[in-house]
């Protein structure tokens, strides 16, 4: 499975961005699918993420009611909505798939990891 993140760029504080994550060489219907972040000098960590049929989402405390994650598996895509942006969501965002079901948000616990897109929010 490759994975492609895009959408990321600048935005002022309380701003919007959605990120897409597209999947190729596999389809990403059977996989959990997740969204870190990684700010400089700090561990990579969880932000959200959403079950195979789609029915089952988690998000990390700093984002909920924020972050919304979301699938088109027609489109093998991935999706992090992003809204009322903070200056300490900057980041690089990656997804990431997991085989089987269970909804994790440990790192380790990922298979396939995308590239990464840079998130940068101005105060």
């Amino acid at each position: 499975v490759q994975l492609q993140a895009s959408g990321g760029g600048l935005v002022q504080a309380g701003g919007s961005l959605r990120l897409s994550c597209a999947g190729s060489g596999r389809t990403l219907s059977s996989y959990v699918m997740g969204w870190f972040r990684q700010a400089p000098g700090k561990e990579r960590e969880f932000v959200a993420a959403i079950r195979s049929s789609g029915g089952s989402t988690i998000y990390a405390d700093s984002v909920k009611g924020r972050f919304t994650i979301s699938r088109d598996n027609a489109k093998n895509t991935v999706y992090l909505q992003m809204n009322s942006l903070k200056p300490e969501d900057t980041a690089v965002y990656y997804c990431a798939a997991r085989r089987g079901a269970v909804v994790l948000t440990t790192r380790p616990g990922y298979d396939y990891w995308g590239q990464g897109t840079q998130v940068t929010v101005s105060s």
